[in-house]
């Protein structure tokens, strides 16, 4: 069973332009958020176009509860940025991460800052210039699950036909311990750098699209 962080919030607002959102009815205040697959569309139904994270989002630390409140903050952070929702956030990484490791997320929004990783600014400078959405992504389709991830600056593509590989996903994307997951699978996802384990947790990165927001050979 996941637990979730009973304390997750984001400040709201009802448009990403700085200047418009100190217009009068542009705050949506204080938003307490409860980290689930739907948990994006119904922010986006109640109008939240830019969000702000409540605390940084802490992957350096070796605290079994910080896991869960990091992947619980990536886990909106993913799901806002499938939905194209702006998101200011802070990451902090620990300094045993290797140099490259900041590509792993490069399909999230950018963050605002980077600490605790040798190059930082240049690791955040590189991250802004290069987002895009739709940069790691996933789909169902009958009887199959794809992958398209154009992180490393290619077009990489992954097709899976059995049904444990999305049974498997189902499990990741909230973030599971990884031993409730196939460990020939998760070995599989985590060779391709679509699962990040933060201590205990094996969290899926990719997010998932139901329609392509380019036609779909160009993506």
């Amino acid at each position: 069973m996941t637990t979730t962080a009973p304390d997750l919030a984001i400040s709201a607002w009802r448009d990403l332009d700085p200047q418009a959102r100190h217009l009068p009815g542009m705050s949506l205040g204080s938003l307490p958020v409860t980290p689930q697959s739907q948990e994006a569309d119904r922010l986006w139904e109640l109008g939240v176009r830019h969000a702000e994270l409540d605390r940084t989002v802490d992957v350096s630390t070796d605290d079994p509860a910080a896991h869960r409140r990091a992947v619980d903050r990536l886990c909106l952070v993913r799901d806002l940025t499938a939905r194209a929702v702006s998101v200011d956030w802070d990451l902090r990484l620990s300094p045993r991460t290797a140099a490259d490791q900041w590509k792993v997320l490069s399909h999230l929004q950018p963050p605002r800052s980077i600490t605790g990783l040798e190059g930082a600014e240049e690791a955040l400078h590189a991250w802004r210039t290069r987002h895009y959405l739709c940069k790691l992504v996933w789909r169902q389709g009958p009887g199959f699950v794809q992958i398209r991830d154009r992180r490393w600056g290619d077009l990489r593509r992954f097709t899976a036909d059995e049904p444990r590989y999305r049974e498997a996903i189902a499990l990741l994307g909230p973030g599971a311990h990884h031993t409730d997951v196939p460990a020939d699978v998760l070995a599989e996802f985590t060779a391709e750098h679509l699962v990040l384990r933060v201590g205990e947790l094996a969290w899926w990165l990719p997010y998932r699209v139901s329609r392509w927001l380019q036609e779909a050979m160009a993506v």
